[in-house]
């Protein structure tokens, strides 16, 4: 294409030559149809109208330019008429329409470098807006200015729902959802031979992952058991809370059946406020299957290695089984591994402690209900009133002192006991952590193991230089295999002790809270019973103050009534001298009648 032909030349004197217009004619008419023959050949008459180009002759000499292909921008005309040209009596009206003539195309105006930006709507024009036409023939289009459509508001009858600014659940609780636990409504149920306890767990969360945030299901015991046996599996070295002991006599004593169900409310929210117990499906499973049992057995049918107690070494191909005694050689872990022994053992000598104060509780109470019932048998038996009604009351008082001390020793237990006793399962439950981190050490040694074997068989076949390119290739493969399993057995070991150690300190914590908690339970029970004692004497002292008053009252008014016993009394004493002169008289006229006669 050559700029001076086609009238590109930047010459102000020149127009576009007859040559160029009907080749844009022609593809004019070929995109918009209807402008006839004698049009076409019509001189342009945008030509003079145009602005004239500055010459560029006070710029000196120009070396050669670059010819770059030059936008031409055409007019989209009206096709309404459609490609085949006007048909039938819709023809005048298309001609009306398409009275003006095809332009031809004009130079676009180089740009001008100025320090302003230039706006993005100049940079850019709509090419489907008609105000941003190229054509110079039209000075009223290329200065009007654009004026952005008013966009009317939508009807007040389509109102739209308004959207929630602020989300359902915020970013944290959605990271660390609340669980409310509790266990409750022991009942006995079943024949004599397969009768147990069965708990009504009811959950209230915050999770998602739930399908209501409130929720009841019915355990037993061994339930309990399963879901600790599977979170310790799942969960290699983190600290599961465990359940409470079995026990084989008196499992269903009122007070141990008590005492069992804190526990395990204990375990249930513990477990759930774990960042990575909460996680766990069987957690999930176990607060929120209906049928239980069922779905326990699905899953085990579904992954029948999970039941061979292997957990996580098994699923990934590690041998569980110890080889040699473990030596630790880490200083953290040996030191805290001798100070849960010590702990241990103190917290097992506190328990034995409290279990011997709840006994001594136990047996006063005993005590109290003994002297209780003598008391009451006694005022009984005693006819005077006086004395039979201080009897009675202190036999009531005495059952009330039996009551209360029984409630304290039940107290102690749920308070103190629970606590010392959660704990000491708690220090089992790390030690069994313990355990899997010694497991998992083994798993790297005896893959480190079994990778120098089979590396020592492929240097020993590389040796002996003979053409086993097959075996090579599959001893090859085995290393590599071997090499994968030592790194992910490392990685498993180094991320035991991370959890561990995060574990160990999170265990420190709760430790702290709950013994302090504990003891100070322990002690308002203790001061509340004591306070309830000196209550329970005060008043009955009082009741004994109040009926000497009464007996005090009544005193006088008798004194001043019996008038008449005593004038009666005093006749019978004269009486009674009367007859003891005579005798002295008869008796002393026969003494002298026996001396006359003689």
């Amino acid at each position: 294409m050559d700029l001076e032909d086609e009238g590109w030349a930047d010459v102000p004197t020149r127009s576009h030559s007859g040559q160029s217009i009907p080749k844009v004619t022609d593809h004019d008419n070929s995109a918009a149809p209807g402008p006839t023959s004698d049009e076409s050949t019509k001189p342009s008459a945008a030509a003079p109208s145009s602005p004239a180009i500055k010459s560029p002759t006070g710029r000196g000499p120009r070396g050669p330019r670059k010819v770059t292909a030059q936008p031409t921008r055409l007019e989209a005309a009206d096709d309404s008429v459609g490609p085949l040209g006007p048909l039938g009596d819709s023809f005048q009206g298309a001609t009306t329409r398409s009275d003006s003539r095809p332009e031809p195309p004009s130079k676009e105006r180089l740009p001008v470098r100025s320090s302003r930006p230039t706006p993005t709507s100049e940079r850019f024009p709509d090419p489907h807006d008609p105000t941003n036409s190229d054509d110079d023939d039209d000075d009223e289009t290329t200065t009007k200015t654009r004026v952005a459509p008013q966009i009317s508001p939508p009807p007040a009858t389509q109102t739209r729902p308004s959207r929630q600014s602020q989300p359902s659940v915020s970013i944290e609780q959605a990271a660390n959802p609340k669980f409310d636990i509790t266990v409750g409504d022991p009942h006995k149920v079943g024949d004599l031979t397969s009768s147990h306890i069965v708990y009504q767990v009811r959950t209230q969360t915050t999770s998602k992952a739930y399908r209501q945030p409130e929720f009841s299901v019915s355990r037993r015991y061994r339930d309990f058991l399963w879901l600790y046996n599977q979170l310790h599996s799942n969960n290699p070295g983190v600290v599961v809370p465990p359940p409470p002991e079995k026990q084989a006599v008196g499992r269903f004593d009122t007070n141990f059946v008590e005492s069992r169900r804190a526990a395990l409310e204990r375990m249930l929210n513990k477990s759930a406020a774990h960042p990575i117990l909460q996680l766990d499906g069987d957690l999930k499973l176990f607060l929120e299957s209906e049928a239980f049992n069922v779905d326990v057995k699905h899953k085990e049918r579904k992954e029948p290695g999970l039941g061979e107690s292997k957990g996580m070494f098994g699923a990934m191909g590690f041998s569980v089984g110890s080889s040699g005694k473990f030596v630790e050689h880490d200083d953290w872990f040996h030191d805290r591994k001798i100070y849960l022994d010590a702990l241990d053992a103190q917290l097992k000598a506190l328990l034995k402690a409290i279990d011997t104060v709840v006994k001594q509780r136990k047996e006063l109470a005993d005590a109290a209900g003994d002297f209780s019932e003598s008391l009451h048998s006694l005022s009984v038996v005693e006819l005077s009133a006086s004395l039979s009604g201080p009897l009675e009351g202190l036999a009531d008082l005495q059952y009330r002192i039996k009551e209360l001390y029984e409630r304290q020793a039940q107290q102690d237990v749920l308070t103190l006991g629970i606590t010392v006793d959660e704990y000491i399962r708690l220090i089992g439950s790390i030690k069994q952590a313990f355990a899997q981190r010694q497991k998992a050490f083994h798993s790297w040694q005896a893959a480190e193991g079994e990778l120098q074997k089979r590396k020592a068989t492929q240097d020993k076949l590389l040796r002996q230089g003979k053409s086993q390119q097959d075996r090579l290739n599959q001893l090859n493969a085995d290393v590599n295999d071997a090499e994968r399993r030592v790194h992910q057995a490392r990685l498993l070991f180094d991320d035991m002790g991370r959890l561990m150690r995060n574990e160990l300190e999170r265990f420190e914590k709760a430790k702290v809270e709950d013994f302090k908690s504990g003891v100070e339970t322990f002690l308002e029970g203790a001061v509340e019973a004591q306070k309830e004692l000196i209550e329970l004497w005060e008043t009955y002292l009082m009741q004994l103050d109040a009926e000497d008053e009464e007996q005090l009252l009544q005193q006088p008014a008798a004194s001043t009534k019996p008038t008449t016993p005593a004038s009666t009394t005093v006749d019978q004493d004269s009486s009674r001298h009367a007859s003891e002169a005579e005798t002295a008289s008869s008796a002393t006229a026969a003494t002298t009648t026996v001396e006359q006669e003689e």
